[in-house]
């Protein structure tokens, strides 16, 4: 057992190499990306997310495939501030997120390099806004990925669905794929509850628990690709939630990286 001493001298070195990836990521963004072309720089937002769970010492467990040669919609529940770093190691995508990330130091600029849309969540009139922007960037081609529940879950049960942004892929006449996200122990297998960020826990304990806990595997579970067939987004946002449910029981497979 490792005594608490030494337990935090090996998480702060972790935490520098966190901070010093995220330097990195910055520096790529201002100085790099406007040389690339939009694939270039999809692939390396894409390495940049593996290499900080590799920083983190998470393993990324993924079963089925993302639809990346066609525009989707990605519906997942929402565990922790990770999911989305996970979910862009698994395969580049672009997020909805609230508005005030787009402020918060070095993750803003981050965030908006990879192309997130951004949405006040209180405001009907704004929601409806980035549904059409949601749309707009099915018709072009993207993979779009939202967190329907609305805010992040205890990791063990899957909140309602909210419709609102269902109606992009209807609207867009767009596939949707449902993706079960979950954080395990590998030593049991049990569900990992470190990387928890719910209710009143804070983000650096959340950031402190990953960084100190061993063996976490993220496991990402892409399900079939599915049409509305009729559906109105409200019965189409329930069975998704239906299908991020049976998709969360179902074992996941080491991802060639």
């Amino acid at each position: 057992m490792i005594r608490a001493p030494f337990a935090a001298v090996v998480v702060a070195a972790k935490l520098t190499r966190v901070s010093w990836h995220l330097a990195r990521g910055v520096w790529t963004v201002k100085r790099t990306f406007p040389k690339l072309s939009t694939a270039e720089q999809h692939g390396r937002v894409q390495a940049w997310a593996g290499e900080m769970l590799q920083v983190f010492g998470i393993d990324l467990r993924v079963s089925g495939q993302l639809v990346q040669d066609d525009a989707v919609l990605l519906v997942a529940n929402h565990i922790s501030w990770l999911d989305i770093v996970v979910l862009h190691a698994a395969g580049y995508c672009r997020f909805v997120s609230k508005s005030d990330v787009k402020h918060w130091p070095v993750v803003g600029t981050l965030a908006t390099a990879a192309g997130t849309l951004y949405i006040e969540r209180e405001s009907r009139r704004d929601a409806m806004r980035v549904v059409h922007h949601m749309a707009d960037s099915l018709r072009a081609g993207d993979v779009v990925a939202v967190f329907p529940e609305g805010t992040t879950g205890d990791g063990v049960t899957v909140l309602p669905f909210h419709a609102n942004l269902i109606q992009a892929a209807i609207s867009a006449d767009a596939a949707v794929q449902p993706v079960a996200l979950r954080f395990i122990d590998q030593r049991t297998g049990e569900t990992s509850f470190a990387p928890s960020y719910v209710g009143d826990e804070t983000l650096l304990g959340s950031i402190w628990r990953t960084l100190s806990a061993a063996s976490i595997a993220a496991e990402v579970n892409y399900g079939a690709l599915q049409r509305a067939e009729g559906r109105d987004r409200r019965t189409w946002a329930a069975d998704l939630r239906n299908d991020v449910n049976h998709l969360r029981t179902a074992q996941t497979t080491p991802a060639s990286l």
